[in-house]
């Protein structure tokens, strides 16, 4: 991967642990910060404006029909979530904010810390915008600006210029993930199965076969419970799986976990969908062909019925599926997979 020097001399700048996936267009002064992962599936697909910034383990995703668009002097917190969203110019997303597809952010808006912007949400400028799901605070007022403006070193012209293009490797890197041994476990991948590079998998882990472990993932075996990953699983960009000591986690056949979830010790039915941002907790249960909606929390011991909806924060079933949900857009292609080598055992 090389970055190129945009029109106006000054170079993108990309942590040496953040991750380029497929073709981005990058524009002078864009930070991507330590851990942040930017996926794109084709040209055009995920475009970030000069001098914006996207900060560390949050996650970009963008597609043919639900690109990523983000303007000038726009600064994304710790562990934000864009998947498929345009946002404008001098925008201020808080920590752990989650855009889904289809959201329009204009210019200058701001959201709290852990706001969830639901697919298709059109947001008007200088918006203040908090929740789970997102509702309209108030009109950002002078001092909101003024703070922004601070905040970029009083830095707020835009410029014309053009982006500069990155090209990075779907599963960029030679050797594929890294497997770490804790006291005498050591994790087993089936041969079909394929880690990104930056993943890292701990201790008693069993993955399936061709399962998807995706960029920055961290899953983590080092207490007296297993961890079992079934087949054709998908576990995507920076999410974090964990238990606690005398418990088991345990992720069925055809699961797919968004960009950026918490999973730690519970059941995950064959089939299921959990949205990026999502945590589901200790002892928790979720039926097959479940929908877990973007930042929810599946609170402990809690247990959700098979082809069911849930949403909230604490989760509770908003609604039930006829069939198990497809696999989600911003999912991996398997058809793209062939690009990435299996990793040395």
């Amino acid at each position: 991967m090389s970055l190129s020097e945009p029109a106006s001399g000054e170079a993108p700048q990309v942590a040496a642990s953040a991750r380029i996936l497929g073709p981005v267009a990058l524009g002078a002064g864009t930070i991507l910060a330590q851990g942040a992962v930017v996926r794109s599936h084709g040209a055009g697909d995920v475009e970030i404006g000069h001098h914006s910034a996207v900060l560390e383990n949050s996650t970009v995703v963008g597609r043919p029909g639900q690109p990523v668009r983000i303007g000038q002097r726009t600064a994304f917190g710790h562990r934000c979530q864009i998947i498929g969203a345009i946002v404008g110019d001098l925008c201020e997303i808080g920590n752990g904010t989650i855009l889904m597809p289809g959201a329009r952010l204009g210019s200058g808006v701001i959201t709290a810390e852990g706001t969830v912007v639901p697919p298709g949400t059109v947001v008007a400028d200088d918006t203040v915008l908090v929740g789970r799901p997102a509702h309209v605070l108030r009109t950002a007022t002078d001092a909101d600006r003024a703070r922004i403006a601070a905040l970029r070193d009083h830095e707020i012209d835009l410029i014309d210029h053009p982006l500069s293009h990155v090209h990075g490797r779907i599963g960029a890197g030679g050797t594929m993930g890294t497997l770490y041994s804790y006291r005498d476990k050591r994790p087993q991948v089936a041969g079909s199965a394929v880690l990104f590079d930056s993943a890292e998998v701990t201790g008693d882990v069993t993955i399936g076969e061709e399962t998807v472990i995706g960029a920055g993932v961290k899953i983590i075996g080092d207490s007296h419970g297993p961890v079992r990953i079934g087949a054709r699983v998908q576990i995507l960009e920076n999410t974090v799986l964990h238990l606690l000591p005398d418990n088991e986690l345990l992720v069925g056949d055809d699961v797919t976990i968004g960009p950026g979830a918490m999973i730690h010790g519970c059941r995950l039915g064959a089939g299921t969908v959990v949205e990026p941002g999502a945590i589901v907790c200790d002892n928790a249960s979720v039926g097959a062909g479940s929908v877990v909606r973007a930042g929810t929390c599946v609170v402990q011991r809690q247990e959700i019925p098979p082809l069911s909806v849930v949403s909230g924060f604490p989760a509770h079933v908003i609604g039930t599926l006829d069939a198990p949900p497809p696999r989600p857009a911003w999912a991996l292609p398997l058809g793209e997979l062939h690009t990435i080598a299996v990793i040395e055992r």
